[in-house]
């Protein structure tokens, strides 16, 4: 009896210890939206958004994007499954949903630019070639690849960060995104 009495306070402890580290370090697995290896959490930049988005955002410190300014989708793997690594060069391929403008950068696990040029720190819907589709071609790494480039420094493992504004994604009554583009790890070093 006691024996059962101790395992259920145990149990007790670890899951109400275990949620409130969650909601203080990444508090956004709630209501997250996935796209392949993209992943955004719409309800973030609402005004009353869920209890652990609002601890998530208490203790970063963060600004997010209201739901009618923006949406930021993050991917922190390839479409393989693999994190994506700074040693690696990667090529991004694929239609962008449609929004007034967007960026694309690359950070480190803080969220700290790793462009390895301050002229240069990430890419934007402006100042990009395209496919004759009007698709995104992109070559992510330290060395340079085909179609636009984004260069990066650093070791270790990094995201990709693609900010739509004035997105027509979850604008009334389209709630659905068909396509992200695609994230292929091309080499190593």
């Amino acid at each position: 009896m006691i024996f059962r009495l101790l395992v259920g306070l145990v149990v007790a402890l670890s899951v109400g210890f275990g949620t409130s580290y969650y909601a203080l370090t990444d508090g956004r697995l709630f209501a997250a939206v996935r796209v392949g290896a993209w992943a955004a959490w719409p309800d973030i930049g609402q005004p009353t958004p869920d209890p652990y988005s609002r601890a998530y955002l208490a203790r970063t410190g963060t600004l997010q994007l209201g739901y009618a300014e923006g949406l930021q989708f993050t991917a922190a793997t390839d479409d393989s499954g693999d994190p994506l690594d700074a040693r690696c060069q990667y090529r991004l391929t694929g239609k962008v949903p449609g929004a007034s403008f967007w960026t694309l950068v690359a950070t480190d696990p803080d969220g700290v630019n790793i462009a390895a040029s301050p002229e240069l720190p990430g890419l934007h819907s402006e100042r990009v070639a395209r496919w004759a589709d009007g698709g995104l071609n992109a070559t992510v790494g330290r060395a340079m690849g085909p179609g636009n480039w984004l260069e990066i420094e650093g070791n270790g493992m990094f995201r990709l960060v693609l900010t739509l504004y004035d997105a027509v994604v979850f604008s009334g009554a389209n709630t659905t995104i068909e396509a992200m583009p695609s994230i292929e790890k091309v080499a190593c070093q």
